[in-house]
C-alpha cells in the first residue's frame, strides 16, 4: 500500500504506469500447485483442509486478475489511483482488492485510500503472494487476518520522495468494519482501527551497506457481544478455567480484539544475490469462539441462538531466512512461525473439563524450501511444512496429529 516509492513493487508498478501507459496496467499471476499432507482428511493452513478421503491434491490456488488506473495533472503528479483485483480458482470468483486512493499535492505528503484493501498491520499480511517465499503466509497472520483484506478507510502519511532520513518514515492509520472479507456484512456497528509506523528500506554503512526496513503496528477493535454470556481464561482453584460469565451487562459489550506488533527486515546484498532475515512478533487479546481462536466472519449462531463468544491472550510470530545460490534465481529458505492462542494455559492443562478447545492449542511450522525462478513470467517453488501442536488433554490431541504438508507449486504471471 506504498505510495511512488520504487524500492517496492508497488512504486515500482505505479511507476511503469506513468513512463509506459500513462494511465492503465494490468497484471496477473496463476498458481496451479500439488500437495501432499501426512493423513486422509487432515486439517491445514497450508491452501485449507483436506477431504476426508485425500491425503494429496491438484489445485489452482490462486487466479489473479489486476488492472490499475492512474490519473495524472498537467504537472505529471498523480491525483487518483484505482485498483480492482479478482481471485478466479476452481472453488470460485471473489473480489481481492477494489480500492481507490486520491493524493494531496500542495505538500505530497497525504493520501486518503477508501474501498477494499490490505489492512496496515504487520509485513507478511501486506506481502504479496505473488511475491513471498512460502506458499502460505503464517497461521497467525491468517488467523488474525483473515484474507488480508478489509473495507474502510486509511490515512497515510509519508514524503513521496526519500532523499532525507525523515522522508524514510511513513504512517498508516486506518478504520475498518473488522470482519474483513471472511464475511458478507458488518454484523455490528462498532468499527476496528488500525495503526502502522514504519521505516522504508534504508542502507545501514554501520552493517556494511546492509538494508533495513521496520515497523511496529496496532489494532483497537472488538466484536460487539449478542449474548448476555462471555468466556475467558481465569485463575480458578490454583489452575485455569474457561470461566462463564453470564451478567446482562455483556449484552452489547465489546469483547476485544486488541493486538500489537513489531517486525524488521535486514538484508545483506552481495555481488551474487543476497542474504535476508525477516522477524515479527504480535501479542493481545483476541474474540473468537469455542472452537477457532479466528474471528468470525459472520455472527456466531446454533439453533438460531447467538453463541457467546471467548477471548483469550495470545502471541505468536515468525522468523525468516532467506538465502540466493550463487545467483539471484535460486533461493534457500527457512521459516519458522508459532501461533499460542491461549497464552494462560498449556499442555495437559488444556481439558475438555476445564472448558477449553482445540481453538486453544499451540502450534509451531517449521518450513523449509527452494525457489527457482527460470524468468520474470515463471517460478518453481518446492516446500515441505513440519507442523507440531502441543500435546493436550484433549481427545485426539494427547500427541501431535499428522499434518506435515509438501508443496510443490508453479507460478505464472503478467
Amino acid at each position: 500500500m506504498d505510495l511512488v516509492d520504487t524500492t517496492n513493487q508497488m512504486g515500482k508498478g505505479m511507476l511503469s504506469i506513468y513512463e509506459r501507459y500513462n494511465r492503465v496496467r494490468i497484471s496477473g499471476y496463476i498458481q496451479p500447485q500439488f500437495q501432499f499432507i501426512s493423513a486422509k482428511g487432515a486439517e491445514t493452513f497450508a491452501g485449507g483442509n483436506f477431504s476426508p478421503m485425500s491425503n494429496n491434491r491438484f489445485m489452482l490456488r490462486r487466479g489473479r486478475l489486476r488492472v490499475d488506473y492512474a490519473h495524472l495533472n498537467k504537472h505529471n503528479d498523480p491525483t487518483s489511483y484505482f485498483v480492482f483485483q479478482f481471485d478466479g480458482t476452481e472453488r470460485g470468483v471473489a473480489i481481492r482488492d477494489f480500492w481507490g486512493r486520491f493524493y494531496e499535492n500542495k505538500f505530497k505528503i497525504f493520501a486518503l485510500t477508501t474501498g477494499m484493501f490490505a489492512r496496515p498491520f504487520g509485513h507478511e499480511v501486506n506481502l504479496s503472494s505473488a511475491n513471498r517465499e512460502s506458499p502460505e503466509r503464517g497461521r497467525m497472520s491468517q488467523i488474525l487476518m483473515k484474507t488480508e483484506r478489509d473495507i474502510g478507510a486509511m490515512l497515510t502519511v509519508t514524503s513521496r520522495h526519500a532523499d532525507l532520513w525523515h522522508q524514510k518514515i511513513k504512517f498508516d492509520l486506518g478504520v475498518f468494519n473488522g470482519q474483513g472479507m471472511s464475511g458478507p456484512m458488518d454484523y455490528d456497528s462498532h468499527k476496528d482501527v488500525i495503526s502502522r509506523l514504519s521505516l522504508k528500506p534504508t542502507k545501514i554503512r554501520a552493517l556494511g551497506g546492509a538494508i533495513l526496513s521496520a515497523a511496529v503496528s496496532g489494532y483497537a477493535g472488538g466484536i460487539t457481544s449478542q449474548s448476555q454470556v462471555l468466556y475467558s481464561s481465569k485463575m480458578q482453584g490454583g489452575e485455569y478455567i474457561m470461566q462463564r460469565d453470564s451478567s446482562q451487562k455483556n449484552f452489547g459489550k465489546k469483547a476485544p480484539r486488541n493486538y500489537a506488533g513489531a517486525d524488521f527486515q535486514l538484508s545483506f546484498p552481495n555481488q551474487k544475490g543476497e542474504t535476508e532475515f525477516r522477524a515479527e512478533y504480535v501479542r493481545g487479546r483476541q474474540t473468537s469462539t469455542f472452537a477457532s481462536s479466528e474471528t468470525p466472519g459472520v455472527y456466531p449462531v446454533t439453533n438460531n441462538l447467538k453463541d457467546p463468544l471467548y477471548s483469550r491472550s495470545f502471541d505468536g510470530g515468525y522468523f525468516y531466512f532467506l538465502q540466493n545460490l550463487g545467483s539471484t534465481d535460486h533461493l534457500i529458505v527457512l521459516k519458522y512461525d508459532w501461533y499460542d492462542p491461549n497464552k494462560k494455559v498449556a499442555g495437559r492443562d488444556i481439558a475438555a473439563q476445564k472448558g477449553f478447545s482445540k481453538a486453544d492449542l499451540r502450534y509451531d511450522t517449521f518450513g523449509m524450501g527452494y525457489v527457482y525462478i527460470a524468468n520474470e513470467s515463471l517460478k518453481f517453488m518446492f516446500y515441505y511444512d513440519l507442523v507440531r501442536n502441543e500435546k493436550s488433554g484433549l481427545s485426539g490431541f494427547e500427541k501431535d496429529s499428522p499434518d506435515d504438508v509438501f508443496t510443490c507449486r508453479v507460478q505464472y504471471n503478467f
